[in-house]
């Protein structure tokens, strides 16, 4: 028996990961805020008249799971991923091949065809894939260690940040009504790894919670059924789909704006009309999403790295 067609949508981290600035946040119910979204969290833009300029041939290829240079104007796939390159001409005497915090350059000499350019580029594809995955791990790793899993530290939640309370059990301790709080109970004398474990365990509760709820108002619009959520931790996509219905979202899309959010939300339930990402695909979620454009941009440059557990 054939396994269930499956797609998924690549995450992209750019540049050093950062926490977002604190801005004014949810009310101060934070369960009950991801509970009552309104339907849709961001007025239309314009329809969008085509697949955004790097969804479409020539050099343009489907998107698996893979990595992005923000400057790219060369395509690879490499060991069934697509890496999204800057290519650029030098004085070098050989062709070379850097792995930043953007992902990779490659650079020529003026004499070298391009034909010749992609074969190099395939021949080192081992090592660059591995480059690649060394380095968003770096900027994964990173980003954890930027939150301190203590009482009062600020953690990303909805594109703003929510306080950490942690409280001893047994303990009562008072917080300010205006502040926005992430509540956790813990031992006394708890270490930062289980205030972390119990923090992210509320996190995921309210994922669930707003997926689902995001899952419910968006199949309609597009004629599909799901049929499962599944919470991913996934360090390399944000989500993905199978032809059975089944859904699986990154549960750190919870740190994410709601736009953000829905933009994934509506990606994987349009795998359940076309489960490509064909012309076809982006006309279905442009469907429901007009500028599911430049929140599919504002997600590949969000500052927010995924951590892997």
């Amino acid at each position: 028996m054939r396994a269930p067609l499956q797609f998924v949508l690549d995450f992209f981290t750019g540049g050093d990961p950062v926490l977002p600035a604190p801005h004014k946040a949810a009310p101060t119910d934070l369960a009950g805020a991801v509970a009552n979204l309104p339907p849709s969290a961001e007025p239309r833009a314009a329809p969008q008249a085509k697949p955004p300029s790097d969804l479409t041939p020539p050099q343009a290829l489907p998107e698996p799971s893979g990595f992005s240079h923000p400057a790219a104007n060369r395509h690879a796939v490499l060991h069934g991923m697509t890496v999204s390159f800057l290519f650029e001409r030098s004085r070098r005497r050989t062709i070379g091949f850097m792995v930043g915090a953007e992902g990779l350059v490659v650079r020529a000499p003026s004499w070298v065809t391009l034909r010749e350019v992609d074969a190099a580029v395939q021949e080192k594809g081992a090592w660059i894939v591995a480059k690649l995955q060394q380095t968003r791990q770096r900027q994964t790793e990173q980003f954890q260690q930027a939150i301190e899993w203590t009482h009062g530290a600020h953690v990303p939640f909805l594109g703003g940040t929510v306080q950490l309370c942690v409280l001893e059990r047994g303990t009562p301790q008072a917080a300010a009504a205006d502040v926005q709080r992430l509540p956790v109970s813990v031992p006394p004398g708890a270490s930062a790894t289980q205030v972390r474990e119990v923090a992210e365990a509320w996190l995921k509760k309210q994922a669930r919670t707003l997926f689902e709820q995001r899952l419910q108002h968006f199949a309609p619009l597009l004629g599909v059924q799901w049929r499962k959520l599944s919470l991913s931790s996934a360090s390399t996509r944000w989500g993905s789909a199978r032809s059975d219905g089944h859904i699986r979202l990154n549960w750190r899309l919870i740190h994410l704006p709601v736009s953000q959010i829905d933009y994934v939300v509506v990606h994987e339930l349009a795998h359940l009309r076309e489960m490509n990402h064909s012309p076809r695909f982006w006309e279905t979620v442009g469907e429901v999403m007009p500028d599911y454009a430049q929140r599919r941009k504002a997600l590949k440059e969000s500052p927010v790295g995924l951590a892997q557990d």
